[in-house]
């Protein structure tokens, strides 16, 4: 199991950027760390998602 923003999923194996498919987060608006570590937007295709990884999505919203 991956945790991702506190829920735990059952997306081990899969890249980031299959993860993000499968959600609404618009990959230009987001940022994802990995166990601490930020993901750059050119590795979503490579990094894959393993049993035990905690994984935080944050989305960026304009205001004023």
């Amino acid at each position: 199991m991956v945790k991702v923003n506190g829920t735990e999923l059952n997306i081990a194996g899969k890249t980031v950027a299959e993860y993000l498919a499968g959600t609404n987060y618009d990959p230009k608006r987001i940022a994802v760390e990995r166990n601490g570590d930020i993901v750059p937007k050119a590795q979503y295709e490579t990094v894959v998602l393993a049993d035990g990884d905690s994984v935080e999505v944050v989305s960026f919203v304009g205001g004023g």
